[in-house]
């Protein structure tokens, strides 16, 4: 199946993929060290969905622009809600 996005559902699709990634990464802190079952599954479950995207939206805005905004973002999201939501 190919699958080739528009620039506008790149951004769209790059913008779920982050959200994606986020939720992984903040599931790694609720599993407690893989001691909760959800937030454990949930872990791998929110990173490959997130690949997954990530490798739909590379056809359309290249390695380097995909991979820069979506760590990018993702570590101040990431680190935004370890301070609010954690207080770490």
């Amino acid at each position: 199946m190919s699958v080739q996005l528009t620039v506008g559902q790149a951004w769209t699709v790059l913008a779920a993929a982050i959200v994606l990634e986020v939720a992984g990464t903040t599931c790694m802190r609720l599993s407690e060290g893989f001691a909760r079952l959800v937030p454990s599954v949930l872990i791998f479950v929110f990173y490959a969905a997130s690949f997954v995207l990530n490798t739909l939206i590379i056809r359309t805005l290249g390695l380097s622009v995909v991979y820069a905004v979506w760590s990018g973002v993702g570590t101040v999201l990431t680190a935004a809600i370890g301070f609010l939501y954690f207080k770490e």
